[in-house]
Parts: C-alpha cells; structure tokens; sequence
C-alpha cells in the first residue's frame, strides 16, 4: 500500500491500489475534503462513505490534432426501407472518387451498389448489414466561397425495421447523420424510429428529401411533416428547378445560386448567379421561412431580424451550424439519387452543417469507482491515453473482425490493448480501413477515426484501452427479441448448426437462441419473421445446414402494476464460513424511457454504510437475474424498478453470493403481490394500397384487432396507419395481396407492449404447451403443461384445454 493512503478506511484500499504512483506531473490524487481533520476512528465508522476522487490530466488538442479534426466527419446513412440509402451512397463513392462505375442496388449488372456486398441483399434490394467505408471530398464553404478538402467515414444502415441493432450501434459511436426521405411518401414508421436513435445519442443531421424525379414529389408537405412528426425545426435550404420528369437542378438559398448536374452521369457541377424566372418567386419565399425558422432557434439571426436587418449568406451558414451541431435544427436538402441530381451539394452540406469529432461530447466511467459515479470527458488528442470502442462483429475468413470506432489516443498495428470489461490484454496483429467488403492496412489510426481490427476476441460494445486508464465507455441499447421461432436442422445434426448458431448470436446481439426446457427444441429469436428468415437462408448458404421451422411464436412480456415493500434476510449459518444479507427497500412500476431505452431500473439509496458499496453491484446483478423470468408465462419481466433503502450485513459471513441471491429472493417474495400483468407486443402498420381498396385494407385490419391510427388519400393511392397485435399479423402480407390484386404493400415497426387480459394470453401459451405435449406423446398428456396457474387482479385462474385432452383421448 502506498505511504500516503495509511489511516484510510479499508474500503478506499481497493482503488488506491490501482492508482500510479503520483511521479508524473500530470496525474494528481484527490482525496475527499477534510480526510486528513477526520480520526481514525471516525475514518473506519460505518457512517462514514465518501469515496476518493480522482482529478485527470487534461489533454489539448495540438494544432496537428485540430487542422486533421476539424475536416474530419463521420456520418451515417438511416431512412425508412426503399428511400433510397443505398443508392444515394453509391453516388457519393462515385463522386468522391472512391468507385469508377456506379452500379444499382438490385444488382440487376450482375455487380449490385458496392456497399451490398452480401449475395442476399443484392437479390432482396435491400440493405441486411451496415457497411463501413471512407473517402475524400473538396467541399465548398458557404461562408468562404472556397474549397476545402475534407476526410468522410460513412456507415451505409439497413432501412427494414428486423434491422433496427445496425442502426443503433452505428449512430452509437457516429457524430452525424443523413435523414433520407421520399419525396412522396414522407416520413414512416421507420422513419421515426431512426429520429429516436438520433435523439438516444445526440446525433445532429441533414435531412434529404431523395426522388425529386417522381410523379407526386412534395417538398413542402414533407418539411411539414418533419416539423410536427419528428418534432424537430427544419427548413429547406434549396428549392427545386423543375418538378417530377422536369426535375434538372436545386437553387442553393444561402449562396443564392442555381446548380445544375450536367455530363455523363452528373458528374459535373455547373453554378449560375441567374435564378430561373420560373422559381425566383418560391426561391424568395423559402428563403425568407429559412431565416424565419433559423430566428426561432439561433439568438443571432433573432437579433438581426428583430432589427429588421436581413442577414447575409455567411451569417446564415453560421447560423444552421450552430443550430444543426445544437440539435436544434435540421437543413434540408433536396434531389434524386437514381437521377444523378443534386447529390454533391448535399455533399458539401455534410462537411458546411455536421458536427466534427471534436464537437460531440464524448464520455466514459472510471472503473474504479463506484456506480453511479460522474463520467469523465474524453478528448480526441492522439497523445490521450487509447480509448476505443468495439461496435461491431463479423466472422470472417481470417477469424474475427471487430469494428472499431477510436475516440481518444492512437491506435497502432502491434500494439497490446486492455479489455476494460473482461481485464484481459490483448495485441493488435492486424488493423485496417474497411471499404464495404474490401480492406486496407494501415499501421495507426487516430482518435475520431473508425477502423478494424484482426484477432481480438471480444463482444459488441466493449471498451478498450491501453492499460493506463481504467476507463469504460456505455455500450448501445439494444432492444428486446419480439418473435420466436423453433428450429430443427434436416437429417443429422452437425457441428455447423451449433457453429452457425453460435456466430450469429455474437454478430448479432438482438438474435438470442435457447433450448426449450419441456420441449428441448431449438428456439431463435429476433426482432421479426424477414430477420429470422435471413439467418435461416444464411445456415443454409454458408454452413450448408438446411433447417426446418416452426410457427412463428410471440415474445411476451410481464409487468407489474403495483408499489409494493420487501424486507428480507437470506441467512445461511450453521458453523464456519456461513451466508448472511438483509435488503430493504421497494419495487414499484416504471414507464418506458424512449430517450435511452431502459425500462428496467435499480436504484440505490442506502445511507451509512448498512451495506458496504462493495455489494451493492451485487445487489443490481440479482435484480436483473431475477427479471428474466416471470411466474405467469415465464417471460422477462419489464417495466420495474427496484430502489434498495437499507440492510445490514455480517462482517464474516456476508458476501455478494449471498447479497445476490437476497436480492433474487426479496423480488420473488412479493411479485405476486405486485399485481403482474402480460404485456403483449403491438406493432405501428403502414399499409400503401391504391385509394380503391381503401375500405378492403381497413376491414382486414379491424378484423386482426387493429386500431386505425391515421388514413391519408393522396392522388390515387392512400396510406393507412394502425396498431395492431404482432400475433395478429402474422401471414397478413398474403392476405393483403389477395384485398388488393398485388398493389398493396406494408410495413411494421415495433411500437410498443400493451397489458392484455392474462387469461386470454395464458390460454394461447397452453394452446402452444397442448400441441407441444400432442407432438412428443400420443398417449399421455402432461396436465401441468396443460393447465397454467396464475394470479390475475386478485383470484387464480385456471386453463385448462378440455377438448384436446378429449380428442386425444379419442
């Protein structure tokens, strides 16, 4: 122990001993006030709980650190499927130099967009896996006039909603963004799913409105719906030259120019000072809604207005940077992707409007102190310490491909790095920049970069440092499984449907697999049928294992809907090292908090020491355990949140063995008396259908227990928006085929559980247990699966399937 920590309660030794020596001039130690006034006596009371503080070097970005920062972006692509992501980011490769042929998405060439680089996703049209890749772009500056060289990281997302984990660990370590949406059809479903992500980590973003060419292309009414749906002030900073077929051009309102796409595939950006007559009137117009949104969310543009000045191009510009970077403001730009049109000034709206890496604010928990205790800032310094997070796995054919994103330090090829979750240390053979599925090795990257690495076993979400910080950064949400699916490989097993398994849980954390108990089925699930289905293909594909599958089953849910009290005392003492914890405290119904995705709490007020902070990590593990399984169907449990008030402890036989499994104890004890409901999935449906078959769409909807939400007619076609129960629509795209002749299309997002009447629900799970127990016996019948016992609003409830023990009988 070193000298200067001798008179401290015992309980400060465990972080003392992983402080350096104080030798270097930039760390210095910090012990709570007045330690050295307080007795011994006093420092080891029970009441007496401070814990050490530790003060930080402070790192300034040097000048090299601030001219490479500064012209450095890292972005995202996100938007509702078929908006156009991936085609638009095709275009920016182009442009920027990155692809010499652009390629289209369905891979109808036989080459498909470059960031599809999986064979499924070339044949489907869609994107299945974010794809990371980087290039160069000379932007001009709408303040300066001049142009800029700039370095773009960008992650291409998938758009489908069975997806939505690439989206989310993509914006997680992401200082910006590009919202895309259709011209005609405006913000969806999954479109407000992306703006939450957005918002869960602070990230600013350019909107644009892509397919400018089609028939129906309204601006204006999606601007609207970007301000009242997505709840976010929002102006378009060009208008269009042309509209539909005539669409040729956009008119920059900042810089007050026309700008046209002209050569063979737009590649040559043509600027004139002459507006067309035909759009100088709107031009005028929309610039003056421009400044008028901009005053209402930047002091300085109020201040010029209310001075009835105009405010010129530059100090616009300002303005929606500051107000974009603010996530106060969203600029909106306008063109069409598919026509080559208008892409390279929303190019240069990246570099002008998004924030750079050293604009977000970054930070991590030191992990030697206790929960709960401040985040520490990291600053993008190549000379900070390494601080690195893991985003993403893949398997690949030289092993692990871990997906990086470095937020602090230097990362070098060769290098030994720590695990701060698992404590392990590792070496980095290999490191490289990825450009969708090709690789380029470097030797170094620097903070706010976004790289690979070779050989590092590790799980998504993991920090990683160079050992002489103790740091952990909080890794993305990740949202619960909603459907299941039984699976049986064809024929002989083989190591490869456990391999394949395997693979794809550690790739994918929203994919979960478990072995059924009663059934000792193989049960997958995921966060949809299309994104099961994927991977059922991909076991085929990759490993050769082809699977058969069961009906689709729902993830349901429990909950509680009452406060209620617990006091209990685990006590194990019969001689020698014993067991001994008492917890104190309540559990009580908590709302879900669509800000960080949490809807599961523990929270700690103990006072005086009662329990030592030591147990307290302890104490929230056995909570959590505890929540996995409910009493009434044996699904996670939601929507709770346990604050422990108090206890006691043995100073010899107390241990977190014993303070978890008191915690697991005191929760089972009382969750009966906690009222707990089922809660079952219910799902946002958007179905597209042309306007004759309007009342056929809403009739099949209200016959799946649908709510209608809202229904559009615009031109010949209409949208109808309704929440219905996920168990309700499965097999539903095959019976809107057959209402609509094939016109109708739909999609579903994930809204929200609802609490559901328990004995209905119960009465499905024993209709699953009945054809369970039908399928392994044909003679006897396990009545316990049969019948389900349970407390509902008070009194027991008792299913039992009559008809099927007779027919079975029979």
């Amino acid at each position: 122990m070193q000298p200067f920590a001798r008179g401290l309660p015992r309980s400060w030794h465990w972080a003392l001993r992983s402080l350096p020596r104080p030798s270097s001039s930039k760390l210095l130690t910090v012990f709570p006030l007045g330690w050295r006034a307080a007795s011994t006596a006093a420092a080891h009371s029970p009441e007496s709980t401070e814990l050490p503080q530790y003060s930080y070097p402070k790192y300034e970005l040097s000048e090299a650190d601030l001219n490479r920062i500064n012209f450095q972006r890292n972005i995202g692509v996100s938007a509702h499927i078929d908006s156009g992501k991936t085609t638009l980011t095709e275009r920016v490769l182009f442009y920027t130099g990155r692809i010499r042929e652009i390629h289209e998405v369905r891979g109808r060439d036989a080459v498909g967009a470059k960031m599809d680089s999986m064979e499924l996703e070339r044949e489907k049209g869609i994107t299945i896996q974010s794809a990371a890749t980087f290039c160069d772009w000379e932007a001009l500056s709408p303040t300066t006039g001049e142009k800029q060289k700039y370095a773009i990281n960008i992650i291409d997302t998938p758009g489908h909603v069975d997806f939505t984990i690439e989206v989310e660990r993509a914006l997680r370590v992401l200082d910006g963004a590009i919202l895309v949406l259709c011209a005609v059809s405006g913000v969806q479903s999954q479109t407000t799913t992306v703006d939450r992500q957005m918002r869960r980590y602070n990230i600013p973003r350019i909107s644009f409105i892509n397919k400018m060419d089609r028939p129906g292309a309204n601006p204006w009414r999606i601007i609207d719906q970007i301000r009242s749906k997505l709840k976010i002030a929002a102006a378009a900073v060009q208008v269009p030259i042309g509209v539909e077929d005539e669409f040729k051009g956009v008119v920059d309102l900042v810089r007050w120019k026309a700008i046209y796409n002209e050569g063979e595939k737009g590649i040559e950006l043509v600027e004139s000072d002459e507006i067309p007559a035909l759009v100088i009137d709107l031009a005028k117009e929309k610039r003056a809604e421009l400044i008028e949104q901009l005053a209402e969310v930047d002091d300085e543009i109020a201040d010029i207005v209310l001075a009835d000045e105009t405010p010129s191009g530059h100090q616009i510009a300002e303005a929606i940077r500051r107000a974009t970077v603010g996530l106060k403001f969203s600029p909106v730009f306008l063109g069409s992707a598919i026509k080559n049109t208008a892409v390279q000034p929303m190019l240069d709206g990246v570099c002008a409007y998004l924030a750079n890496p050293a604009e977000s604010v970054v930070t991590a928990h030191d992990t030697r102190l206790p929960h709960g205790s401040p985040p520490v800032p990291l600053v993008p310094a190549a000379e900070a310490p390494l601080v690195a997070l893991a985003f993403k796995l893949e398997e690949g054919r030289f092993g692990q491909l871990t997906y990086m994103r470095v937020y602090q330090g230097t990362l070098k090829k060769g290098s030994f790095i720590f695990n701060a979750r698992t404590d392990r240390k590792v070496k980095v053979p290999r490191l490289v920049r990825l450009h969708s599925n090709e690789m380029e090795d470097i030797d170094s990257i620097g903070p706010g970069e976004i790289c690979a690495v070779f050989g590092v076993e590790c799980s998504s979400g993991d920090t990683f440092t160079d050992g002489s910080s103790s740091f952990s950064m909080t890794s993305m949400f990740v949202p619960e499984p909603v459907i299941s699916l039984a699976i049986k490989p064809q024929g002989q097993e083989t190591p490869n449907f456990s391999r394949a398994l395997n693979r794809f849980q550690k790739e994918d954390p929203t994919f979960k697999v478990h072995i059924d108990r009663e059934s000792k089925e193989t049960i997958i699930s995921g966060m949809g049928e299309l994104h099961l289905e994927i991977y059922i293909e991909r076991m085929r594909r990759e490993y050769g294992v082809v699977v058969s599958s069961g009906k689709p089953r729902v993830a349901y849910r429990e909950t509680i809907t009452e406060r209620v009290e617990f006091y209990h005392t685990h006590k194990k003492q019969t001689g020698g090292a014993g067991q001994f914890a008492r917890v104190i405290g309540y559990v009580e119904p908590v709302p879900f908090d669509p800000e960080n995705g949490q809807d599961r709490e523990f929270v700690n007020t103990v006072m005086g020491g009662n329990i030592p902070h030591n147990y307290i990590p302890a104490c929230e593990k056995g909570w959590f355990e505890a929540l996995e399984k409910g009493t009434l169907s044996g699904n996670p449990i939601v929507g709770a949140r346990m604050v422990l008030q108090d206890g006691s402890y043995h100073v010899v036989d107390s241990s977190e063995l014993a303070f978890r499994i008191a915690t697991i104890a005191a929760f089972r004890e009382i969750y009966s008396k906690t009222k707990p409901m089922i809660l079952e999935p219910l799902m946002m449906v958007e179905v597209v259908a042309p306007g004759e078959f309007q009342a056929a769409v809403i009739g099949s909807l209200n016959a799946r227990r649908g709510t209608i939400l809202d229904s559009e007619v615009r031109d010949e076609e209409f949208t109808c928006t309704a929440e219905v129960p996920l168990n309700d629509m499965f097999g539903y795209s095959s019976q809107l085929r057959g209402v609509t002749q094939g016109k109708g299309e739909f999609s579903m997002e994930y809204r929200v559980s609802e609490l559901k009447r328990t004995d209905g629900i119960l009465r499905r799970l024993t209709c699953q247990c009945y054809r369970m127990c039908k399928k392994s016996s044909k003679r006897h019948i396990n009545r316990r699966c049969l019948r389900q016992r349970s407390r509902y609003g008070g009194r027991e409830v008792r299913l039992e399937l009559e008809l099927g023990i007779l027919a079975l009988r029979i």
